[in-house]
C-alpha cells in the first residue's frame, strides 16, 4: 500500500495529526492508538494550529508527499470538509477522532455542541489553577521551601533518581500542588513532615539496577567518571534504607521501576483521592 514501508517485519507508516488547537488530544490518541500495534512504527507529523486555508493546503501538500493516515480534531465544517475531500482523493483515511464521543455526549445531554476552536484552553479557573499549581512544583522542587510545604496537596519522597521531579511537573499539569524532597544518606527529614496532616506523603522506589542505570546516564551526560553514586552495594543500600523508613512512617508506596511518568502519576492521584475521602 502507498506510504507503508515494511522492514525487517516492522510496518513503518505516516500519521498526519491535523488540528485548529495545539493537537495535545491528537497526539494523546494516535500514539495510544499505535502503541496497540507493535509492528507498526508511526512517522508523526503534527499540522497545529490549522486555523487558515493556507495553513490548511500546506498540512496537505505534505499529505501529498507523505501519503499515510489523517486524524484530526477540525471544528471548522468548510476546512472539515475539505480535508476529508482531499484526502478520498488522494485514497487516504481520514479520522475525526472525536466524532464517537461528541455524538454520544450530545445525546447524552440533549443540547448542541459549542464548535469553539480550543474550547478546553479556555483561561478559566481550571486553567489559572493548574498554572498555580505548576508554580507551587517548581518553588518546591528538590526539597526547596521546606515551610510552605502544608501547602502541598502530594509530596513526594525518594532517592536520587526515582523520577520525583518529572513525577511532580506532570501531577502538577493536572492541577496538583506536587512538592518532592531528596533521600540523602545521613540526612534527616525536615520536622516539618510530622505535622502535614492535609498532605499525601508518597514514597518512591525503585530497582537498584535501574537506579544505578540511570545514575550512570547521569553523570555520563554531564561528562564525569564513576564515583560511589553509581556503587551497586550503595545504592543497594540506599533503597533498602528508604523502604525501611517508609514502611516505619506508613507512607504509602509506589514502585516506579516499569512504570512510565504518565503511569506513576495515574497511580498517585488513585491514592491521593482516596486520601483525600479519608481526611474529610
Amino acid at each position: 500500500m502507498k506510504g507503508i514501508l515494511q522492514k525487517n517485519r516492522a510496518i513503518y507508516f505516516h500519521v498526519h495529526l491535523v488540528s485548529d488547537s495545539t493537537g495535545e488530544t491528537l497526539v494523546t490518541m494516535s500514539r495510544a492508538s499505535c502503541a496497540q500495534f507493535p509492528q507498526g512504527k508511526p512517522i508523526e507529523h503534527l499540522h497545529a494550529l490549522v486555523r487558515s486555508e493556507n495553513q490548511l493546503e500546506k498540512a496537505l501538500e505534505q499529505m501529498k508527499d507523505l501519503p499515510g493516515i489523517v486524524f484530526h480534531t477540525l471544528v471548522n465544517q468548510e476546512r472539515r470538509q475539505k480535508l476529508e475531500q482531499r484526502c478520498a482523493a488522494l485514497n487516504m483515511p481520514a479520522v475525526s477522532i472525536l466524532d464517537p464521543a461528541l455524538a454520544s455526549l450530545g445525546r447524552y445531554l440533549g443540547v448542541p455542541m459549542s464548535s469553539e476552536i480550543g474550547a478546553q484552553r479556555t483561561m478559566n479557573e481550571q486553567y489559572f489553577s493548574r498554572i498555580s499549581a505548576l508554580d507551587f512544583t517548581m518553588a518546591h522542587d528538590d526539597g526547596q521551601n521546606v515551610e510552605g510545604l502544608v501547602n502541598a496537596q502530594i509530596l513526594l519522597l525518594g532517592i536520587s533518581r526515582t523520577s520525583k521531579t518529572p513525577t511532580c511537573i506532570y501531577l502538577a499539569n493536572r492541577g496538583f500542588r506536587a512538592a518532592n524532597i531528596p533521600l540523602v544518606p545521613g540526612a534527616p527529614l525536615p520536622p516539618i513532615l510530622d505535622h502535614l496532616k492535609r498532605t499525601l506523603i508518597i514514597g518512591l522506589v525503585s530497582t537498584p539496577d535501574r537506579i544505578v542505570e540511570i545514575r550512570r546516564q547521569r553523570l555520563s551526560s554531564l561528562g564525569q567518571g564513576q564515583t560511589d553514586y553509581v556503587d551497586q552495594d550503595r545504592v543497594r543500600e540506599e533503597m533498602m534504607a528508604s523502604k525501611r523508613m517508609f514502611a516505619k512512617k506508613g507512607f504509602p508506596i509506589v514502585d516506579v521501576s516499569r512504570r512510565s511518568i504518565e503511569e506513576t502519576s495515574a497511580r498517585i492521584i488513585n491514592l491521593y483521592q482516596d486520601f483525600e475521602q479519608a481526611i474529610e
